[in-house]
């Protein structure tokens, strides 16, 4: 296995010579650590078998099954499907993810790993953005480090949700009761640091998070939340914010990153063209959020 960090990104390395389909116990620990530290790590040449995508999540370590079954595989509902495929006889979901969030960011106990196996990738421009929040924690400002550390920050899907087929006609206040009820509100901290590499993490997204409040429950300006979005580049819509990386891909690699420590976006083609992507997500062996949490 060589795993390859480059000198001319931001972030991820690109890992070849790699078989997970018969990966040993030595190399799948190889790679999980190897996510911790490059953030990213583009495997190339896999073509897993939705079965195979669910084994090596469960080597990695636990698996967190979406909580909404529209987003399903039918034979693997460990994996959720992003986009869909002609001539499959299930649905996925289009246009998945064209917002800054980290996965399950809004659950009380959201995971450390993302895997991402595309299945179509469009003849146009697609891939992911990521921005890395401990870089970006790093360059704000000192009083306003200062002035996040020991807060915790509101996280929530209402902003996003996607509309299911059945929520056709619904009165949107039942909607609006049904995703507080499921998904009520949670408060995670601001500020963590990473349990891996130790670094400082913000836990913020544009797409999740709806302000901060302070150690007595009091919630702070919502320009503050305005300001940190904007400094970490997840306002820009020209995506030319020194913060962001755009990570591409092609069918037969799988993508594996950092869910604690990154913040993504997917970027979709201008043109309708057929497009899927299959996710496992994974508990790993560490708490969440570590230490200052």
């Amino acid at each position: 296995m060589r795993i390859d960090a480059g000198t001319d990104r931001l972030m991820g390395a690109t890992v070849t010579g790699l078989h997970l389909s018969s990966a040993s116990e030595t190399e799948v620990a190889e790679l999980r650590e190897a996510v911790y530290s490059n953030r990213i790590l583009l495997i190339k040449d896999q073509n897993l078998a939705p079965k195979e995508l669910v084994e090596l999540g469960r080597a990695l370590g636990t698996i967190e099954v979406y909580y909404e079954p529209m987003y399903h595989h039918p034979e693997h509902p460990e994996i959720f499907v992003s986009g869909t495929k002609p001539g499959e006889s299930f649905e996925g979901v289009p246009q998945t993810g064209k917002f800054w969030h980290a996965d399950y960011s809004f659950m009380a106990h959201p995971f450390g790993i993302t895997m991402t196996s595309p299945q179509i990738v469009p003849k146009g421009k697609r891939g992911t953005y990521y921005i890395d929040m401990a870089k970006a924690f790093a360059a704000l400002p000192e009083d306003l480090k200062d002035l996040l550390r020991g807060t915790r920050v509101e996280h929530s899907p209402r902003r996003y949700f996607k509309i299911r087929p059945s929520d056709v006609y619904r009165p949107i206040h039942e909607l609006q009761a049904e995703i507080e009820e499921i998904t009520p509100a949670v408060f995670h901290p601001t500020v963590f640091r990473h349990p891996v590499t130790g670094e400082e993490i913000l836990y913020v997204s544009e797409a999740a998070s709806f302000g901060f409040v302070d150690e007595d429950g009091r919630r702070l300006a919502p320009e503050i939340l305005h300001e940190v979005l904007e400094r970490t580049g997840q306002l820009d819509q020209t995506f030319t914010h020194p913060n962001i990386h755009l990570q591409t891909f092609t069918e037969g690699d799988l993508l594996v990153w950092d869910n604690r420590a990154l913040v993504h976006r997917a970027l979709h083609s201008p043109k309708p063209e057929p497009a899927q992507s299959y996710r496992v997500t994974v508990h790993d062996q560490h708490p969440f959020f570590g230490a200052g949490a």
